[in-house]
């Protein structure tokens, strides 16, 4: 992963960690639960938007090399599997 994409992703997840914390107290104090879900759904958005920024560095870095290194079939399994997984 390139410097840009690793410091934006590890700003991603200590933001997601904040917010699991803060989610944490919210029902730990019984806040409404129309609350805690919004905020759930903002942390299910944070995670989407990570996994995004490191597909994307993997995309642009890492399988280019792999492909350049004729590692073709190797790349396709892994984008499979990970489509696979995504859409379970």
């Amino acid at each position: 992963m390139d410097h840009d994409s690793k410091a934006d992703v590890l700003k991603r997840l200590a933001y997601i960690e904040g917010h699991l914390n803060g989610i944490r107290r919210m029902v730990e104090e019984d806040t409404y639960c129309v609350d805690v879900l919004k905020q759930m759904y903002a942390v299910r958005r944070a995670v989407e938007k990570a996994e995004s920024r490191i597909l994307d560095g993997h995309l642009h870095h890492c399988v280019l090399e792999a492909v350049t290194d004729g590692r073709h079939g190797e790349v396709f399994d892994e984008l499979v599997e990970l489509y696979s997984m995504k859409n379970r």
